[in-house]
């Protein structure tokens, strides 16, 4: 009964601990993409402004 005890609780570390790093890189990822995102919509409408694009 020990040993199914220590188990679950290495088992339940391990996913606590890869939990936090998959949680971790998402939001870099995620935070990376939209600032890229961020950067085309600025510079599509800076293109648009500076070469007289009319926005009716």
């Amino acid at each position: 009964m020990k040993t199914l005890l220590l188990f679950k609780e290495i088992y339940l570390e391990a996913f606590k601990q890869l939990e936090n790093f998959v949680v971790r890189r998402f939001f870099r990822i995620f935070a990376w993409f939209s600032f890229i995102l961020c950067g085309v919509v600025l510079y599509a409408l800076i293109y648009r402004i500076i070469t007289g694009f009319a926005f009716d």
